[in-house]
Protein backbone atom coordinates (compact mmCIF):
# COMPACT_ATOMS: atom_id res chain seq x y z
CA UNK A 1 0.00 0.00 0.00
CA UNK A 2 1.53 3.40 -0.88
CA UNK A 3 2.36 6.45 1.40
CA UNK A 4 4.05 6.67 4.56
CA UNK A 5 3.60 3.32 7.17
CA UNK A 6 2.22 3.90 10.40
CA UNK A 7 4.70 3.17 13.11
CA UNK A 8 5.16 -0.25 15.27
CA UNK A 9 5.98 0.89 18.88
CA UNK A 10 3.11 -0.60 19.76
CA UNK A 11 -0.10 -3.36 18.36
CA UNK A 12 -2.27 -1.84 16.08
CA UNK A 13 -5.16 -3.53 18.36
CA UNK A 14 -3.77 -1.69 20.99
CA UNK A 15 -3.91 1.75 18.82
CA UNK A 16 -7.77 0.93 17.90
CA UNK A 17 -8.51 -0.18 21.74
CA UNK A 18 -7.34 2.78 23.08
CA UNK A 19 -9.17 4.95 21.09
CA UNK A 20 -12.95 3.08 22.26
CA UNK A 21 -11.83 2.90 26.07
CA UNK A 22 -14.54 5.72 26.99
CA UNK A 23 -17.21 3.75 24.88
CA UNK A 24 -16.67 0.56 26.09
CA UNK A 25 -16.55 1.78 29.58
CA UNK A 26 -20.42 3.66 28.56
CA UNK A 27 -21.22 0.20 27.39
CA UNK A 28 -20.13 -1.21 30.56
CA UNK A 29 -21.93 1.06 32.76
CA UNK A 30 -25.19 0.67 30.58
CA UNK A 31 -28.29 -0.49 32.50
CA UNK A 32 -28.89 -3.12 29.98
CA UNK A 33 -25.73 -4.55 30.83
CA UNK A 34 -25.06 -3.82 34.43
CA UNK A 35 -28.98 -5.67 34.61
CA UNK A 36 -27.76 -8.67 33.09
CA UNK A 37 -25.85 -9.50 35.79
CA UNK A 38 -28.26 -8.13 38.79
CA UNK A 39 -31.08 -9.19 37.71
CA UNK A 40 -32.70 -6.31 37.21
CA UNK A 41 -33.03 -6.21 33.22
CA UNK A 42 -36.73 -6.26 32.03
CA UNK A 43 -37.14 -9.70 30.38
CA UNK A 44 -39.24 -7.74 27.81
CA UNK A 45 -35.83 -5.49 27.05
CA UNK A 46 -34.00 -8.60 26.61
CA UNK A 47 -36.33 -9.97 24.63
CA UNK A 48 -36.54 -6.90 22.45
CA UNK A 49 -32.53 -7.55 21.91
CA UNK A 50 -32.72 -10.86 20.88
CA UNK A 51 -35.09 -10.33 18.34
CA UNK A 52 -33.27 -7.32 16.56
CA UNK A 53 -29.78 -9.55 17.47
CA UNK A 54 -31.32 -11.94 14.69
CA UNK A 55 -31.76 -9.37 12.32
CA UNK A 56 -28.30 -7.91 13.16
CA UNK A 57 -26.04 -11.16 12.95
CA UNK A 58 -27.87 -12.22 9.42
CA UNK A 59 -26.70 -8.96 7.95
CA UNK A 60 -22.89 -9.18 10.00
CA UNK A 61 -22.50 -12.92 8.96
CA UNK A 62 -22.82 -11.07 5.02
CA UNK A 63 -20.11 -8.43 6.20
CA UNK A 64 -18.20 -11.00 6.89
CA UNK A 65 -18.26 -12.90 4.16
CA UNK A 66 -17.60 -9.50 2.17
CA UNK A 67 -14.70 -8.63 3.88
CA UNK A 68 -13.33 -11.89 3.60
CA UNK A 69 -13.46 -11.94 -0.21
CA UNK A 70 -10.89 -8.49 -0.26
CA UNK A 71 -8.41 -10.03 2.60
CA UNK A 72 -5.12 -10.14 0.72
CA UNK A 73 -4.33 -13.79 1.62
CA UNK A 74 -6.35 -16.79 0.79
CA UNK A 75 -5.83 -17.80 4.37
CA UNK A 76 -8.16 -14.51 5.83
CA UNK A 77 -10.87 -15.31 3.21
CA UNK A 78 -10.84 -18.85 4.57
CA UNK A 79 -11.18 -17.51 8.49
CA UNK A 80 -13.59 -14.82 7.84
CA UNK A 81 -15.64 -17.25 5.72
CA UNK A 82 -15.72 -19.56 8.62
CA UNK A 83 -16.55 -16.89 11.24
CA UNK A 84 -19.46 -16.48 8.96
CA UNK A 85 -20.81 -19.82 8.65
CA UNK A 86 -20.28 -19.55 12.57
CA UNK A 87 -22.58 -17.02 12.87
CA UNK A 88 -25.41 -19.59 11.85
CA UNK A 89 -23.88 -22.66 13.63
CA UNK A 90 -23.05 -21.14 17.17
CA UNK A 91 -24.09 -17.36 17.38
CA UNK A 92 -27.63 -17.83 15.93
CA UNK A 93 -28.14 -20.96 17.39
CA UNK A 94 -27.27 -19.45 20.94
CA UNK A 95 -30.50 -17.45 19.83
CA UNK A 96 -32.80 -19.87 18.71
CA UNK A 97 -32.56 -21.56 22.14
CA UNK A 98 -33.44 -18.20 23.98
CA UNK A 99 -36.57 -17.93 22.06
CA UNK A 100 -38.86 -20.23 23.63
CA UNK A 101 -37.07 -19.37 27.22
CA UNK A 102 -38.05 -15.65 26.31
CA UNK A 103 -42.10 -16.49 25.06
CA UNK A 104 -40.95 -15.74 21.49
CA UNK A 105 -41.40 -17.68 18.15
CA UNK A 106 -39.26 -17.65 14.94
CA UNK A 107 -42.47 -16.33 13.55
CA UNK A 108 -42.33 -13.25 15.70
CA UNK A 109 -38.79 -12.21 14.07
CA UNK A 110 -39.85 -12.66 10.87
CA UNK A 111 -43.18 -10.16 11.43
CA UNK A 112 -40.85 -7.58 13.61
CA UNK A 113 -39.05 -5.41 11.27
CA UNK A 114 -35.20 -4.30 12.16
CA UNK A 115 -35.30 -1.67 14.64
CA UNK A 116 -34.00 2.18 13.07
CA UNK A 117 -30.95 1.74 15.29
CA UNK A 118 -30.63 -2.38 13.59
CA UNK A 119 -30.58 -0.82 10.18
CA UNK A 120 -28.55 1.71 10.65
CA UNK A 121 -25.61 -0.25 12.01
CA UNK A 122 -26.24 -2.79 9.64
CA UNK A 123 -26.57 -0.19 7.12
CA UNK A 124 -23.78 0.86 8.09
CA UNK A 125 -21.45 -1.99 8.05
CA UNK A 126 -22.32 -3.25 5.04
CA UNK A 127 -21.68 -0.30 2.92
CA UNK A 128 -18.08 -0.44 4.85
CA UNK A 129 -17.38 -3.96 3.49
CA UNK A 130 -18.98 -3.22 -0.43
CA UNK A 131 -17.38 0.12 -0.48
CA UNK A 132 -13.91 0.52 1.03
CA UNK A 133 -11.44 -2.05 1.47
CA UNK A 134 -9.76 -4.77 3.37
CA UNK A 135 -8.84 -2.34 6.41
CA UNK A 136 -11.81 -0.55 6.25
CA UNK A 137 -14.24 -3.08 5.98
CA UNK A 138 -12.30 -5.20 8.64
CA UNK A 139 -12.10 -2.27 11.16
CA UNK A 140 -15.88 -2.22 10.98
CA UNK A 141 -16.75 -5.21 11.81
CA UNK A 142 -13.97 -6.18 14.61
CA UNK A 143 -15.64 -4.08 17.87
CA UNK A 144 -18.94 -6.59 17.51
CA UNK A 145 -16.24 -9.37 18.02
CA UNK A 146 -13.66 -7.49 20.71
CA UNK A 147 -16.46 -6.06 22.93
CA UNK A 148 -18.51 -8.94 23.21
CA UNK A 149 -15.45 -10.81 24.15
CA UNK A 150 -14.49 -8.34 26.60
CA UNK A 151 -17.77 -7.94 27.83
CA UNK A 152 -18.76 -11.73 28.19
CA UNK A 153 -15.46 -12.16 30.15
CA UNK A 154 -16.38 -9.39 32.25
CA UNK A 155 -20.19 -10.47 33.04
CA UNK A 156 -18.53 -14.24 33.94
CA UNK A 157 -16.81 -12.75 36.89
CA UNK A 158 -20.05 -12.00 38.32
CA UNK A 159 -22.74 -14.04 36.81
CA UNK A 160 -26.28 -13.74 36.94
CA UNK A 161 -29.32 -14.81 38.70
CA UNK A 162 -31.57 -15.18 35.94
CA UNK A 163 -30.59 -18.50 34.04
CA UNK A 164 -31.61 -16.66 30.34
CA UNK A 165 -29.01 -13.97 30.84
CA UNK A 166 -26.53 -16.51 32.20
CA UNK A 167 -26.66 -18.67 28.97
CA UNK A 168 -26.42 -15.30 27.15
CA UNK A 169 -23.18 -14.63 29.04
CA UNK A 170 -21.64 -18.08 28.98
CA UNK A 171 -21.97 -17.74 25.16
CA UNK A 172 -19.63 -14.67 24.65
CA UNK A 173 -17.38 -15.64 27.80
CA UNK A 174 -16.45 -18.65 26.58
CA UNK A 175 -12.90 -20.32 25.39
CA UNK A 176 -14.03 -21.08 21.92
CA UNK A 177 -15.47 -17.28 21.38
CA UNK A 178 -12.01 -16.29 22.53
CA UNK A 179 -10.43 -17.96 20.38
CA UNK A 180 -12.00 -16.42 17.18
CA UNK A 181 -11.69 -13.16 18.27
CA UNK A 182 -7.81 -13.87 19.05
CA UNK A 183 -7.59 -14.66 15.23
CA UNK A 184 -9.20 -11.71 13.70
CA UNK A 185 -7.03 -9.85 16.27
CA UNK A 186 -3.58 -11.31 15.30
CA UNK A 187 -5.06 -10.32 11.56
CA UNK A 188 -5.47 -6.64 12.69
CA UNK A 189 -1.83 -6.30 14.03
CA UNK A 190 -0.26 -7.64 10.89
CA UNK A 191 -2.23 -5.61 8.78
CA UNK A 192 -1.97 -2.47 10.63
CA UNK A 193 1.98 -1.96 10.25
CA UNK A 194 1.25 -1.77 6.84
CA UNK A 195 -1.21 0.92 6.16
CA UNK A 196 -0.67 4.14 5.64
CA UNK A 197 -1.28 7.33 7.45
CA UNK A 198 -4.36 8.49 5.61
CA UNK A 199 -5.28 4.59 5.58
CA UNK A 200 -5.22 4.42 9.60
CA UNK A 201 -7.04 6.90 10.17
CA UNK A 202 -10.13 6.10 7.94
CA UNK A 203 -9.82 2.80 9.28
CA UNK A 204 -9.33 3.88 12.83
CA UNK A 205 -12.95 6.11 12.47
CA UNK A 206 -14.47 3.28 10.71
CA UNK A 207 -13.95 0.69 14.18
CA UNK A 208 -14.49 4.15 16.61
CA UNK A 209 -18.24 4.44 14.35
CA UNK A 210 -19.06 0.61 14.99
CA UNK A 211 -18.27 0.87 18.49
CA UNK A 212 -21.02 3.36 19.21
CA UNK A 213 -23.63 1.56 17.31
CA UNK A 214 -22.63 -1.10 19.80
CA UNK A 215 -23.22 0.89 22.94
CA UNK A 216 -26.86 2.59 20.22
CA UNK A 217 -27.55 -1.38 19.87
CA UNK A 218 -27.53 -2.18 23.88
CA UNK A 219 -29.24 0.98 24.45
CA UNK A 220 -32.14 0.71 21.41
CA UNK A 221 -32.42 -3.31 23.17
CA UNK A 222 -33.24 -1.24 26.47
CA UNK A 223 -35.74 1.58 25.30
CA UNK A 224 -37.57 -0.98 23.35
CA UNK A 225 -37.02 1.31 20.01
CA UNK A 226 -39.67 1.39 17.45
CA UNK A 227 -39.99 3.22 14.17
CA UNK A 228 -41.92 6.77 15.45
CA UNK A 229 -44.18 6.77 12.21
Amino acid sequence: MGGVTQPTEQPWSTALWGAIEPVYDAIGAHPFISGLTDGTLDDAAFAHYVVQDVHYLRDYARALAIVGAKAPTLAATATFARHAAEVRDVELALHESLLPRLGLTAELIETTPPSPTTVAYTSYLLAAAYGAGFADGLAAILPCYWIYARVGAALAERGSPDPRYQLWIDGYAGEEFAATVAEVLVLTDALGPTLSVTEEASARARFVTTARYEWMFFDAAYRRERWPV
